[in-house]
């Protein structure tokens, strides 16, 4: 009996294989992540273009259960001045040793909003600073052809992920990072 389920699983995620579809970030697409802090004085962002990842899946009625990973060079972030760039990067994300923040994860429900706009949550682990954390993250998936534009906004508490948080003029910032990602994923051509 046990032969025969681990016949019947390789067979499934044989055919699985065959009818996914992976999908790559496309980088030449307008992609944007913001990282964006309130603070007392001033609110700032940090933004960058620099994401890259996957996502695989079986097609629109079948995006429950799609695989998926991205991730952000952190080291691109830019705040609009450098020197506030450089503090970031070095006294608080400590970039040079952790460079990349990245999602990895399954999508497990699915609405459809519109003929080629779904609503998703995900299930996954959220990795920043040294420190993964297993998060439930909403979204939103556009199909455009063989391409698919993802959007999504969540929250980073920066003490999950042990960055301290940073002062300006004696004033603390928010804890609570806002996150927005905004990017494109294509087909890959075999």
């Amino acid at each position: 009996m046990r032969l025969k389920r681990v016949l019947f699983l390789i067979m499934a995620l044989s055919l699985f294989s065959i009818w996914a579809t992976e999908y790559n970030v496309n980088p030449e697409a307008q992609n944007l992540v913001k990282f964006i802090s309130d603070a007392p004085i001033e609110d700032f962002e940090g933004v960058t273009s620099h994401i890259d990842g996957y996502i695989i899946w079986e097609g629109p009625e079948n995006l429950q259960n799609a695989k998926f990973y991205f991730e952000v060079d952190l080291n691109t972030l830019d705040t609009g001045i450098g020197l506030r760039n450089r503090h970031m990067r070095e006294n608080y994300l400590e970039s040079d040793r952790f460079p990349k923040a990245f999602f990895e994860g399954t999508i497990v429900k699915v609405k459809k909003l519109t003929e080629n706009h779904y609503q998703v949550e995900t299930e996954g682990r959220f990795y920043c600073h040294g420190i993964k954390q297993k998060r439930k993250i909403m979204g939103e998936v556009f199909v455009n052809g063989e391409q698919l534009r993802i959007k999504s906004a969540f929250e980073v508490k920066l003490s999950d992920h042990q960055i301290e948080i940073p002062s300006i003029m004696f004033f603390k910032i928010d804890e609570n990072m806002q996150v927005q990602v905004d990017f494109t994923v294509q087909a890959v051509k075999e």
